[in-house]
């Protein structure tokens, strides 16, 4: 019934879009063209593969359970010929060389028997052929050659000498392994989260336990090392563009993604067990979170947001907190304070230190505040080499050292301060360079000031007896 309409409606909706389409053929193939044009008038700002292929990866292949490297070899040129006459068309001829060396002995010894019985017949004739074939090609764009091509036999020691240019075996030499495991480690920043561990743990007010100290402070060393390993294997492809950081292992190949992971793992899992059933849960869960504030937060943020350094300033701050938990195991407020001096110092350090690396973290694809926010770099800088003079008078106020220690740690805070606001004023690469190696002598200094004031541990009895004398009285009349 409604057969015959629905016909002639779908054969009037085809008529329209054929129409439709044949008026708009015309303006696609001039669109198509000019678009071909503006090509080949300007082809570098047209996107091509090779501005996508910007992080380039190296070949691995595995066989028989060893790791091999491939080195790409480079591509035979082919030879191109163009027609000068018509500059749109290009054709390349690229010359097959003949396989069979049987072949070639024989047209070889062929060609030199009949060289040897026509020794007087004149070479006007090739010559004709060739002048004839070079026209051949400048018309028409093909090269036809009747010479037999050089045939290239490749002995078996050419052969192993060319797999072994583009193969090469990556074997880890045992004698290195001590050297690649400390740059895997980076092992001056350990030995500082083990110091300002080792501060924490020893200006807690409790008596000193040698056997806690030396547990606490391997399991946060060991703790360090898998957190720089890792953070390593994320940042390769980032790594190999800064001049500071293209010698790490990973980088140069020395050992393989796999390895460093493995010694990350063989780090971190007995390090967090270690000062979780060792030493106390609360001193392991604070290793477990650093390590993933390090790994998870703050690696990824490098280049996403400038907040990465305070993320990095609190994961720096962590250290003392797990050293005084570790001899006390509970969270005070000298801890606090502890994790507050290296809260502080972090900045004027690591502000002063990527001051002159900016061209290295721009180069690297790092959002730094020295090379994204200049201004606040130099202000926040200033700002907590500031703090640290409150910090320093805050410690006596909550019982963590006497009152010497703000009076004798002024003049090294001062300093900062100056060199601080120094930099801020100037903004130069000297006056960063005179904080950032100042930095480096002043935590320990803080510490080892806040270690010889710290405030003397009184016994339960020592304290009843310095009690007030009404104390003393009430407690007689109780009893």
């Amino acid at each position: 019934m409604y057969k015959t309409p629905c016909s002639r409606l779908s054969g009037l909706v085809g008529v329209s879009v054929k129409q439709i389409l044949v008026q708009n053929v015309p303006q696609c193939n001039q669109t198509a063209r000019s678009l071909i044009q503006l090509h080949k008038r300007d082809p570098s700002n047209w996107l091509t593969y090779q501005h996508l292929t910007f992080l380039k990866r190296q070949y691995v292949a595995k066989n028989n359970s060893e790791l091999h490297q491939r080195a790409a070899p480079k591509p035979t040129p082919a030879l191109t010929i163009v027609d000068e006459r018509d500059d749109s068309v290009e054709r390349q001829v690229q010359r097959i060389p003949t396989i069979d060396p049987v072949v070639t002995e024989d047209v070889s010894q062929s060609e030199n028997i009949t060289s040897k019985a026509q020794p007087g017949i004149s070479t006007s004739e090739p010559d004709t052929d060739d002048a004839a074939q070079q026209k051949d090609s400048e018309s028409g764009g093909v090269v036809t050659s009747d010479e037999t091509p050089h045939v290239h036999v490749e002995t078996d020691e050419a052969k192993e000498a060319r797999l072994d240019r583009q193969w090469k075996q990556l074997k880890v030499d045992v004698a290195d392994l001590p050297d690649i495991y400390a740059k895997l480690a980076k092992i001056k920043l350990t030995a500082l989260v083990v110091t300002s561990a080792a501060a924490g743990f020893a200006m807690a007010p409790v008596p000193f336990d040698p056997l806690a100290f030396f547990v606490a402070s391997l399991g946060t060393c060991l703790a360090s090392c898998s957190a720089n390993a890792i953070n390593q294997y994320f940042e390769v492809p980032f790594d190999s563009n800064m001049n500071r950081t293209k010698t790490r292992p990973l980088v140069r190949g020395q050992i393989s993604p796999l390895h460093a992971v493995s010694f990350a793992l063989a780090c971190g899992i007995p390090g967090v067990a270690l000062l979780t059933l060792a030493v106390n849960p609360l001193t392991g869960f604070l290793g477990a979170l650093n390590i993933f504030l390090y790994t998870c937060c703050y690696t990824p943020l490098k280049r996403h947001s400038i907040a990465n350094t305070w993320v990095g300033a609190v994961v720096g701050a962590i250290p003392p907190i797990m050293g005084w938990t570790a001899a006390t195991g509970c969270l005070e407020q000298g801890a606090l304070l502890m994790g507050g001096f290296l809260y502080s110092w972090q900045f004027p350090h690591f502000n002063a230190l990527s001051w002159n690396l900016r061209e290295d973290y721009s180069r690297g694809g790092y959002r730094m505040m020295s090379v994204t926010h200049p201004g606040m770099c130099k202000r926040v800088a200033l700002r907590h080499s500031v703090g640290l003079i409150g910090l320093s008078t805050l410690a006596p106020v909550l019982d963590v050292t006497t009152w010497t220690f703000p009076i004798i740690s002024l003049p090294i805070n001062l300093y900062i301060s100056y060199l601080a606001f120094r930099f801020y004023r100037e903004g130069d690469r000297g006056s960063a360079r005179k904080l950032f190696f100042c930095s480096l002598w002043h935590l320990p200094m803080l510490l080892l000031l806040a270690l010889t004031c710290k405030k003397p541990r009184r016994d339960p009895e020592e304290a009843a007896a310095a009690a007030p004398p009404a104390a003393s009285s009430a407690l007689a009349l109780q009893s």
